[in-house]
């Protein structure tokens, strides 16, 4: 039997499995598709026909939809008007689904599962049309990134041919017929581009196949006949050795899946930025992919690749320089991938501030003048903002000096790029007024704990040094991890011309390095503290594939305990991570008395004027942590709504903001669960919430569907596996008001 036949045999296990019969389903998926609104030369997906035909509902990021049925005066009468679970997509259950589906004419598409099964639904319904699964064996087992992915792409050529594109866990792209999710046997070979194959590490060095360290739990994006992909590693905290896979993006043709072009983000001798990798360290080093979401302004032909932090994330010793372009913002020429321009966020990334935000595209008007723009959101929650031809800074940003650290080897850079005061959205320093205050004596015993630590009150970048147990612990920072703005991102408005944003304000961090254990890596120091036990910081979804042996990983991840670990819902307070982060009792830790040792809010929701460079309002977003609610030290006091220390991605409409929660919480009004909140786009008041059984995953969309507005959002974490949840007005309350 041939491999694919073998897979299509599996898939009607699967689909026999799911109590739905395998002709019943591609006769539906025809017949809803029809040719109707796909004539030849005619079809056109877009938000604006209520479509949701891009991960960030167009390729310029926005996650805007000018939908209006769903409104703050209705948005309490919402419903569940149907949900998908997803544990039957693969040899386990799910914990941390991280998909936004697309909606083209009616039919969803998204990923799911552990094996990233490619799956396609009636999206007035939620009934399952086909499902496409790419089982990968050791491949998969191998990739550093793991779990169900973001999601997917869409392209046609307005003709008929419409295809669903996505990156399997083990680093291929494969093409699918939308109507019946079979593989495009013209595209690649039979459907399948091994995108490993032109990845290198050291000088030029082709990685293994099998075991090579690359993959993208990122989605494709596609403009015009132009398929664009990223690339990611293994988390950078622990790594065995700094000559890792090298990071690269390039861009396929959609039809054939030719390669068109590649960009080095490590650039090579003759190349722009060779210079910045000192000693010829660009030939030793690895990493600097582009792991979260590309943007595209199709009008000027040109790509924004956000590009990550080099190897390691902590520690850059072994390449001495600026590293470009590690977290840099690169725009290149959409037909040729040639450098147009590029900004280095962070020179000599020692932080971690990996560039984790989609761009967002923003036509606005600066001091009367038209301005083409490109705005992102960061880890440092500053809104960055350049023109989107030129990379001008729009607003000054300034280079200040910064403290010079002293670990064994380490290269530092003078200076660091500060944006201005007002284009800061969440926290990004810590000083004294920061610190907890619920209690005078909760603030004494913060203020005493952080003597343990090396703080430079006010100071954005301060580096890393070699913890020890028996000194000081760390550097306190806050905002670089798992701070600000992570990979869900942000959202743009054409029509109020305003970025939305969540933030994550509660992130504090021990910056520390320390040698680590004997043979494990050629690096000589790595996240950790002298006198701690060693720590492997592995990525979320690790050992989650569906192929990977439980027993061989000691009975470890990809069940329960892995997913409530990775959903960031395992800590009850969430805000404080980072080496040295535990105890809290007196010990040292960046915890006081199980709360965080920084004061609410732990997380904001925030609107950015692109037009004046000014936040306009900024509000607490999420429920009171039960932790904080019911803690006894607490009692009695009347504590305003704090949020909740995470980063979760939005979806803006005509009249709302709409995000979910990401903790759990238990109130005597509802079960243990979370809610989905709508906001006020002008004011940011919350006008509406409804719940959800578990916090939000991925990022929400929303679409219109036989008339009728949905809202989608994947929710997991925790011990409740993923599902994505429909969420509409009931019966005919949606009235005839649409776009």
């Amino acid at each position: 039997m041939t491999r694919m036949a073998v897979r299509s045999a599996s898939m009607v296990l699967l689909l026999a499995a799911a109590g739905v019969a395998w002709t019943g389903l591609r006769l539906s998926g025809q017949a809803a598709r029809g040719a109707a609104t796909a004539g030849p030369g005619s079809f056109v997906a877009s938000t604006a026909k209520g479509d949701w035909p891009s991960y960030t509902g167009d390729t310029r990021g926005s996650r805007y939809s000018p939908l209006a049925q769903i409104t703050a005066e209705n948005f309490n009468d919402l419903e569940v008007a149907w949900r998908f679970k997803t544990d039957s997509l693969g040899t386990r259950p799910e914990y941390k689904l991280e998909g936004t589906p697309l909606v083209v004419n009616g039919i969803m598409y998204t990923t799911a599962g552990t094996r990233r099964s490619v799956i396609s639904l009636d999206a007035a319904t939620g009934e399952l049309l086909w499902v496409h699964r790419y089982p990968e064996g050791t491949r998969g087992a191998n990739a550093p990134r793991q779990l169900s992915g973001r999601g997917l792409a869409y392209w046609t050529d307005g003709r008929g041919d419409e295809r669903i594109i996505y990156f399997t866990p083990g680093y291929r792209m494969i093409a699918l017929h939308a109507r019946t999710g079979q593989p495009v046997r013209t595209f690649g070979t039979d459907g399948v581009v091994d995108l490993k194959v032109g990845a290198v590490f050291g000088n030029r060095q082709p990685i293994d196949l099998e075991t090579g360290e690359i993959g993208i739990h990122s989605t494709p994006v596609v403009v015009k006949n132009v398929v664009l992909v990223g690339s990611s590693m293994k988390e950078g905290m622990t790594v065995t050795t700094h000559n890792n896979t090298k990071g690269l993006a390039r861009a396929y043709d959609a039809r054939t899946g030719k390669l068109l072009w590649t960009f080095h983000t490590i650039p090579r001798p003759g190349e722009f930025g060779s210079e910045t990798w000192l000693d010829n360290s660009w030939a030793v080093n690895g990493n600097a992919g582009i792991w979260t979401q590309i943007s595209v302004d199709e009008e000027l032909g040109l790509v924004y690749l956000p590009v990550e932090t080099p190897t390691s994330d902590f520690y850059g010793g072994k390449r001495p320089g600026n590293n470009l372009f590690g977290e840099s913002l690169v725009c290149v020429d959409l037909a040729t991938g040639r450098r147009r321009w590029h900004f280095q966020f962070v020179h000599h990334p020692i932080w971690n501030d990996d560039m984790s935000s989609a761009p967002l595209i923003a036509d606005v008007t600066v001091d009367g003048t038209p301005r083409k723009v490109v705005a992102v959101p960061s880890k440092q929650a500053w809104l960055y903002v350049f023109d989107r031809v030129t990379g001008e800074p729009i607003w000054p940003i300034e280079e200040k000096p910064v403290p010079k650290g002293d670990v064994p080897g380490e290269w530092y850079a003078p200076t660091q790029p500060h944006p201005p005061a007002a284009l800061m959205y969440g926290r990004n320093t810590v000083t004294e007024d920061d610190l907890i205050d619920f209690t005078p004596e909760l603030r004494a015993q913060a203020k005493k704990q952080l003597e343990r630590y090396k703080w430079l009150p006010g100071v954005v970048y301060t580096p890393p040094i070699v913890g020890n147990t028996s000194g000081l612990l760390g550097a306190i920072n806050i905002g670089h991890i798992n701070g600000g703005t992570n990979w869900p991102g942000g959202g743009y408005d054409p029509e109020l011309r305003t970025v939305f944003v969540h933030a994550n304000t509660s992130s504090v961090q021990s910056g520390s390095v320390a040698p680590p254990p004997p043979g494990f890596s050629d690096l000589p120091y790595q996240d950790g503290v002298v006198g701690q036990p060693f720590r492997l910081r592995e990525a979320a979804g690790t050992g989650t594939y569906a192929d990977v042996s439980q027993r061989a990983r000691g009975g470890q991840p990809g069940g329960q305990a892995a997913g409530a670990a990775q959903a960031g819902t395992a800590t009850p307070a969430a805000p404080a991570s980072g080496r040295g982060g535990g105890g809290g009792e007196g010990g040292g830790g960046l915890t006081v008395q199980g709360l965080s040792i920084i004061k609410p809010p732990y997380s904001v929701l925030a609107a950015i004027d692109l037009d004046k460079g000014a936040v306009k309002w900024r509000v607490p977003h999420g429920e009171t942590p039960d932790v904080v609610r019911n803690h006894p030290l607490l009692k009695g006091m009347n504590i305003p709504r704090t949020g909740q220390g995470s980063s979760v991605g939005l979806v803006i409409t005509k009249t709302l903001v709409v995000l979910g929660e990401s903790q759990f919480t238990t109130l005597p009004d509802r079960p243990r669960g979370a809610m989905l909140r709508a906001y006020d786009k002008g004011t940011g008041k919350e006008v509406g919430a409804v719940f959800m059984p578990a916090p939000q995953s991925g990022s929400p969309m929303t679409y219109l569907a036989k008339g009728k507005q949905y809202i989608v959002v994947a929710v997991s974490g925790g011990p409740y596996s993923g599902e994505y949840l429909a969420f509409a007005l009931p019966g005919d309350a949606a009235g005839a008001k649409q776009q």
